[in-house]
C-alpha cells in the first residue's frame, strides 16, 4: 500500500511545476483555435490514448461555445486544476489518466496544442469523476423502464466544466456525487490508502468450529483478527481452545462483513478472513466506481434494494429513513439490476410458477411423486387458464402448462406482492419463510425479493387512507389489484462496502463474485 500511495504523491509532485510556473503559461494567442481542432493529429501529435473520437467531439463543444478562443487564461485556474487532478486519487481514480502539457515543455508555436490538451484532461476527469472511469460490465448493467432514462453525462460534464472554468475546483465539487454514501466511503479509502497494507495469515478449511471447541487452526485466526484489530493477544489465548474472548472477536469481524455474527467458523467466514488486505482496499476504490455509476439514479429512489446486503432501504434527501432485510437471488438465479417505478400490489397474491422454477424445480418433484401437486397447493392449467387433470397430463413432456398456487398460508408470496415493470418478471414479496431473514447472507430465491415486516413497508409506500383500504382488502382473504396513489421508484443495485458518517466500514459478502471482475476492469484502464 506504501508503494501505491507514493506512487500517487509523485505523480500529484509532478503537477506542481505548473503552478510554480503559472506566470510564464504560453497562452494561445487570441485566435480561434478550432481549426487546430479539425486536424488535431497533424498539428499536436502525437496524441494520448483517450483523445478518442468522443474525446474529440466534446473538445470541439467546449471550444465552440468559447467561441474558439484560449480556455487557460491564468495560473489561479491552473493551479486549482492541478490540485483537483491531484486529489482524484481519493476517488480511487489516477491523477496519471489526466496529464496536460506544462508550459516549459512546449515551443513558443504550440501553444494552441497545450490549451487545447490541457482542456482534454479537464474534461475528462469531470466526466469519470461524473459517470464513472469504465464503461458498465455487461454482468453490472442496470435495465432501466422508459419512464426513467438516464441522464446525459456528457452534456451535464460540459455544461459543468463551461460554467465553472474561471473556477475548476467548483467543476469539480459538482461532478463529484454528492451523496453521502460516496463521502463517506471516499473518506474512508482516502486515509486507508496512505496506511501501510496490513499483512494476515490464511485460515485452512476445516470443520466447524463452535465456542469451547478445539482447533489446531485458533493460533492462526487468533492472529488474523489481531492483524485489523478485533482481538489483542493476551498470554492466555496460546492454546486450541476456542474461549469467549476469540469468538467475541469473530462476531465482531462477522458483522462487519455482512455474515451471521454467530461466533461459529465455518467456510462464509474463512472465505472472508482470508480476502487480502490489498483486495479489501481494491474493494473500495470498485465500488465508489459503483457509486458514480448510481448516483443520478440513487438521488431519484425511493426504495434501495442493495442485493449483497440483502436489505431494503427507504431513501429521502439523501437520508436511510428506514431499513430492512430482505432474501435476493442465489447465485445460479440472480436478482436482476433496474429502475423501475412500484406501482401496484397484488393482495392475497395467487402464484404462477414462473417457468425457470417450474423447469428446473417443479417438474422433477412431480415426476417423482405426484402428489406434489396436492400437498402444496398447485393447480394444473393450460396457457388459456383451463384447469386441467393432472393424471391426464404427460409429466415428461408436459407442453405448455402452467402451474398456479392459491393464495393462503402455504403461497410463496405470502400476503402480497410488491409489482413494478421489469423483463425479467421479478417483484418484491412477503413470505412465509420468515426463518431465513435471521441468516447472512441471505441468497435464497429464485430471483425475487423477498421482504421482512412489509408491514411496516406499507407505512412508506401508502397514505393513511390507502393504508386502511389495502388492510381491509388482506384480512378478505380474497385476491386482488391494487395501484399505488404515488408509485416509489426503485432500484435494485449492488454494491460490496460502504462507511457511515464516523467512517466505520461495513463489507457484504460478493455473491454473484463481481468484484474481481470490476477490480481487474479498472486495473487495466489505469
Amino acid at each position: 500500500m506504501f508503494k501505491i500511495a507514493a506512487f500517487y504523491l509523485t505523480i500529484a509532485t509532478s503537477l506542481l511545476p505548473l503552478v510554480a510556473n503559472a506566470d510564464t503559461l504560453q497562452v494561445a494567442p487570441q485566435q480561434d483555435l478550432r481549426p487546430v481542432l479539425s486536424d488535431l493529429g497533424t498539428h499536436c501529435g502525437p496524441l494520448p490514448a483517450s483523445l478518442d473520437t468522443a474525446a474529440l467531439t466534446r473538445l470541439q463543444a467546449f471550444y465552440n461555445q468559447q467561441n474558439g478562443v484560449s480556455a487557460w487564461q491564468d495560473g489561479t485556474q491552473l493551479q486549482q486544476l492541478t490540485e483537483q487532478l491531484a486529489r482524484l486519487v481519493d476517488d480511487g481514480l489516477n491523477p496519471a489518466d489526466y496529464p496536460y502539457p506544462l508550459s516549459s515543455q512546449h515551443a513558443q508555436g504550440r501553444a494552441d496544442c497545450a490549451d487545447i490538451l490541457t482542456s482534454h484532461a479537464y474534461l475528462q476527469a469531470l466526466l469519470h469523476l461524473r459517470r464513472g472511469r469504465i464503461s458498465v460490465p455487461k454482468t453490472e448493467a442496470l435495465w432501466r423502464t422508459a419512464s426513467l432514462p438516464p441522464a446525459d453525462a456528457e452534456l451535464a460534464t460540459l455544461s459543468l466544466a463551461i460554467a465553472n472554468l474561471a473556477a475548476p475546483a467548483k467543476a469539480f465539487d459538482e461532478a463529484r456525487p454528492t451523496s453521502s454514501r460516496y463521502l463517506n466511503l471516499r473518506k474512508v479509502y482516502a486515509s486507508q490508502r496512505q496506511r501501510p497494507l496490513s499483512q494476515w495469515p490464511s485460515i485452512g478449511q476445516g470443520k466447524l468450529l463452535k465456542a469451547n471447541g478445539m482447533d489446531e487452526r485458533l493460533p492462526v485466526l487468533r492472529s488474523r483478527l489481531e492483524a485489523e484489530g478485533y482481538l489483542t493477544i493476551s498470554p492466555e489465548h496460546t492454546d486450541n481452545r476456542y474461549d469467549s474472548a476469540t469468538q467475541q472477536a469473530l462476531e465482531h469481524f462477522q458483522s462487519a462483513h455482512g455474515l451471521n455474527p454467530d461466533g461459529v467458523l465455518g467456510p462464509a467466514s474463512i472465505r472472508e478472513l482470508n480476502i487480502p488486505a490489498q483486495q479489501r482496499l481494491d474493494q473500495l476504490r470498485a465500488n465508489l466506481e459503483r457509486l458514480r455509476w448510481q448516483a443520478d439514479d440513487l438521488s431519484i429512489s425511493k426504495v434501495v434494494i442493495n442485493i449483497p446486503a440483502s436489505e431494503l432501504l427507504i431513501l429521502k434527501d439523501d437520508q436511510i429513513q428506514w431499513r430492512t432485510r430482505t432474501q435476493v437471488g442465489r447465485s445460479d438465479r440472480q436478482t436482476p439490476l433496474l429502475l423501475s417505478r412500484l406501482n401496484r400490489l397484488s393482495l392475497n397474491p395467487t402464484w404462477t410458477v414462473p417457468p425457470t422454477i417450474l423447469r428446473k424445480d417443479k417438474l422433477p418433484a412431480i415426476r417423482e411423486d405426484i402428489s406434489y401437486l396436492s400437498r402444496h397447493g398447485l393447480s394444473v392449467l393450460d396457457r388459456d387458464g383451463t384447469a386441467l387433470d393432472p393424471h391426464d397430463v404427460d409429466w415428461h413432456n408436459p407442453g405448455n402448462i402452467m402451474l398456479r398456487q392459491a393464495a393462503g398460508s402455504q403461497n410463496p408470496l405470502g400476503r402480497v406482492a410488491f409489482r413494478f415493470d421489469n423483463p425479467f418478471a421479478v417483484y418484491l414479496h412477503d413470505t412465509p419463510s420468515q426463518s431465513l431473514f435471521s441468516k447472512a447472507p441471505r441468497a435464497f430465491s429464485s430471483g425475487c425479493v423477498r421482504v421482512e415486516n412489509v408491514d411496516n413497508f406499507f407505512n412508506w409506500l401508502l397514505s393513511p387512507d390507502e393504508l386502511v383500504t389495502v388492510t381491509k382488502h388482506i384480512e378478505s382473504g380474497k385476491t386482488l389489484q391494487y395501484r399505488l396513489q404515488q408509485p416509489a421508484v426503485i432500484l435494485m443495485t449492488y454494491w460490496t462496502a460502504e462507511a457511515d458518517q464516523n467512517g466505520t466500514l461495513t463489507y457484504y459478502p460478493d455473491v454473484y463474485e463481481r468484484d474481481v471482475q470490476l477490480i481487474s476492469a479498472l486495473n487495466t484502464a489505469r
